[in-house]
């Protein structure tokens, strides 16, 4: 039996390719929602199997705890032990698979790992291991999550060279295997799904896509001045798809009525994955402080200005076209004048996160185990 544990919308767009491949092959897995997320629509797009089990209510708006700490930790806590006890129940468990770096992921690794099951006869895996920012703050609180993941983890599934190379520095208990990002199975279904749904560009123009939700950036006022102040220097059309804990700040910090004032920008609401994968294929560029979207630049060879001071996918820098500006204002605007001059020079390049297949990889390499 293989349980899946998943929390957020990101987990399972990275997930979902994995699981229509154990359903293509009959294999049977439970499908275990800690409700940090409400998942039921990506489940019906995707074609995937919806929850067995959720472990807390789903919140209606993007996320349960806003920018709000305490509430987080406390939650956290309390779905180590809720993970730990409904795991117990389960009988002939050969896997435990989570994906990535939330509290969800942090959480299912330490109720599914030795410190408390010592006897235990299954294997926690983790997938999209070994990605490192080199800061524990940034981005918060996923670079703590996912070192945590990987410590107790019994397989870590790595997506690149370099991620490899970072769980073996580490010194890990754990079995490192390299199998690539899932991301690029994502992309393509999903492409598959907006093909057949007939969808159109925002803009018959040039267009960029901005998207702004990091803990560390929106809560940080003069993070958001700064990202605003960039945004402001943007000539193309952009589309700023808004999630509601970033128009929150911007509100509580005065920021809204200006940044919505700016005839360059469009504010929309948030895309679905199918959809805002389809824009990011016929759009220019990216400006984001976002990480799934880093990664999938690099499938689209679509230029990415990250609005951040580290990242912790760093392969996407040796490729020429991300950009990360350390959130300098002077540097980002320069960046994106050059991108809109056109003098920023896509060339080819391999992509350090594979091509598509990983997630037909990952499942043999599980089922020959």
């Amino acid at each position: 039996m293989i349980v899946i544990v998943l929390g957020t919308r990101a987990e399972l767009i990275k997930t979902f390719p994995v699981m229509l491949e154990l359903q293509k092959k009959k294999i049977s897995y439970k499908f275990i929602h800690t409700g940090q997320h409400s998942l039921g629509d990506l489940c019906d797009k995707f074609g995937v199997n919806k929850p067995d089990l959720i472990l807390s209510k789903e919140p209606k708006t993007s996320t349960k705890f806003y920018t709000k700490v305490p509430k987080a930790i406390f939650w956290n806590s309390w779905m180590v032990l809720k993970l730990w006890k409904t795991l117990l129940k389960i009988k002939d468990l050969d896997y435990i698979m989570y994906h990535g770096d939330t509290m969800t992921t942090a959480a299912i690794a330490i109720a599914s790992s030795k410190l408390f099951n010592p006897f235990k006869k299954y294997k926690n895996v983790h997938l999209e291991a070994g990605l490192r920012s080199g800061s524990l703050m940034e981005p918060f609180p996923e670079e703590i999550s996912r070192r945590i993941a990987d410590r107790f983890s019994d397989i870590l599934l790595a997506v690149s060279d370099r991620s490899e190379n970072n769980l073996k520095k580490s010194k890990l208990s754990g079995e490192i295997i390299k199998v690539g990002n899932t991301v690029v199975d994502s992309i393509e279904i999903a492409h598959k799904l907006a093909l057949k749904r007939k969808l159109k560009p925002l803009s018959k123009k040039k267009f960029a896509l901005i998207s702004i939700h990091r803990h560390e950036n929106i809560k940080n006022k003069e993070r958001l001045e700064n990202i605003v102040e960039i945004l402001s220097k943007v000539n193309t059309l952009s589309y700023f798809s808004l999630h509601d804990n970033t128009k929150l700040k911007l509100m509580d910090f005065g920021l809204y009525d200006k940044l919505k004032s700016n005839p360059n920008i469009k504010i929309v609401d948030p895309m679905d994955y199918v959809e805002y994968s389809f824009q990011m294929k016929h759009c220019d560029f990216l400006i984001t402080d976002g990480g799934s979207i880093q990664e999938e630049s690099l499938v689209f060879k679509k230029p990415c200005v990250i609005l951040r001071k580290f990242t912790e996918r760093q392969e996407g820098i040796g490729t020429g076209i991300n950009f990360l500006t350390k959130l300098d204002v002077n540097e980002s605007v320069e960046i994106i004048k050059l991108i809109e001059n056109g003098k920023i020079n896509v060339g080819k390049f391999k992509n350090p996160y594979g091509q598509a297949g990983v997630s037909k990889e990952i499942v043999r390499r599980l089922m020959k185990k």
